[in-house]
């Protein structure tokens, strides 16, 4: 894993209340050449409440055939369904038998309500009982609010952070415009996982395909980062809002697994009370552990961030980092986005209007000054905020909230990934 860490200032002004913001970037490494991979688990958890008739089902059976004709025999897979009852097809085991499972998958039908939580609890029961060394990945993939079992947000984002504490990651996928999005992020961000959103069987399919291939191209799984604090330090703040938990010394911050070559950007903020002394002091250390693939060897990487204290003039001189400043103006407008997908899932669109105007107005005046090499993420900003504001006024506000967290999800806490969610549906 390669590491860099860049501040926005590398100095702050004696006796003087400050923040320094740190950004860090992590490269996976490289796949082996060899094409050697460690075997992979991966558990579908599928809903087939009655909702999912017709087009939905057909496709998502059709992305799961694909799916168990890309994985190797020596794979783990299972597949959980569930509507008011919950069945398992396809016990998790290895898969040998290839003609079992497709058949498996071909039979499902149409069922009652929906009892996403008791599908997702027995997906996870699966998923725990074969994991190897390597973990295991959850798919769950959903059409409609859950009406049955647990339907807390909260309380199922703890179920899937205690699931991946035990190596299990969750992703999400949302299918059509009458899912819970609130629901699946939550589950999405406890699980360490993606949150993907589908309106359409076609989309699905491929999000679906993308998830497998992403999981076949890990080089790093386990990914975690250790921000121990220096008394200097009164706080941090993880602006990317990464499934994050206190330790006694700082804060144990999950990154989850990484595929190959794959590069993320990390941005930490630290609140630093006023320093005394003059000179080079240690704000904190950031301990990076992982696991590499396939030979499941654990590595750690230490890297100490330090800021120079000087005199109130000399300070006053800075210049913050452009490619810092820029990168920490994108990751808010992906908080905004959240904001206001939340705010439309309350009904009001009026407030949801103002976070997106309000975003969009910080990234237009970020622009000029931005890097060459980020400019093009501004420009893409620009016209994703402009697409999501008129959704929202004189579209679908569904839609628009359903775009809105599986995007900002995926921005804050996978930065560096392809982007897979589809482009907006085009305007009516």
């Amino acid at each position: 894993m390669h590491i860099t860490a860049h501040l926005d200032v590398e100095m702050i002004a004696v006796e003087t209340d400050d923040q320094v913001s740190v950004m860090i970037e992590l490269t996976a490494p490289a796949a082996t050449g060899s094409g050697e991979r460690a075997p992979n688990t991966l558990q579908i958890v599928l809903d087939r409440s009655g909702s999912m008739s017709g087009g939905r089902l057909a496709g998502a059976k059709t992305a799961l055939v694909a799916l168990v004709d890309r994985l190797d025999p020596r794979d783990h897979f299972g597949l959980v369904v569930f509507d008011n009852q919950v069945d398992v097809p396809v016990p998790a085991a290895r898969l040998t038998d290839k003609v079992s499972a497709r058949r498996a998958i071909d039979n499902l039908r149409p069922g009652g309500s929906t009892d996403l939580s008791g599908g997702y609890l027995r997906g996870l029961q699966e998923a725990r009982r074969v994991a190897g060394a390597t973990g295991a990945t959850t798919l769950l993939i959903s059409d409609g609010h859950a009406n049955a079992g647990i339907v807390d947000p909260d309380a199922l984002s703890r179920v899937a952070a205690e699931a991946y504490e035990h190596g299990v990651t969750t992703t999400t996928l949302g299918f059509g415009l009458g899912y819970d999005e609130r629901l699946m992020s939550a589950i999405a961000r406890g699980g360490s996982g993606n949150e993907h959103f589908a309106e359409e069987p076609d989309t699905a399919a491929a999000l679906i395909a993308g998830e497998v291939e992403g999981l076949l191209t890990q080089t790093a799984q386990a990914a975690s980062l250790h921000v121990g604090l220096t008394p200097a330090v009164r706080g941090v703040l993880v602006v990317n809002e990464l499934p994050a938990r206190p330790v006694d010394d700082g804060l144990l911050v999950e990154l989850g697994g990484f595929y190959a070559d794959e590069t993320r950007k990390l941005v930490l903020t630290f609140d630093v009370p006023a320093v005394a002394a003059l000179g080079l002091t240690e704000v904190a250390t950031l301990t990076f552990t992982y696991v590499e693939l396939p030979a499941l060897a654990q590595h750690t990487v230490t890297v100490p961030v330090h800021v120079n204290v000087v005199p109130g003039d000399r300070a006053a001189g800075r210049v913050p980092d452009p490619v810092v400043r820029t990168e920490l103006v994108y990751l808010r407008a992906q908080q905004a986005k959240r904001r206001a997908s939340e705010l439309l899932d309350r009904g009001d669109s009026e407030a949801a209007l103002k976070e997106l105007r309000q975003a969009r107005a910080e990234i237009a005046g970020a622009q000029g000054d931005a890097p060459e090499a980020l400019a093009a993420d501004l420009a893409e900003e620009v016209a994703t905020l402009d697409y999501l504001e008129r959704e929202t006024e004189h579209g679908s506000a569904s839609r628009a909230g359903k775009y809105m967290s599986a995007s900002s999800q995926r921005r804050l806490q996978k930065r560096g990934r392809k982007d897979e969610t589809p482009p907006p549906a085009p305007e009516k």
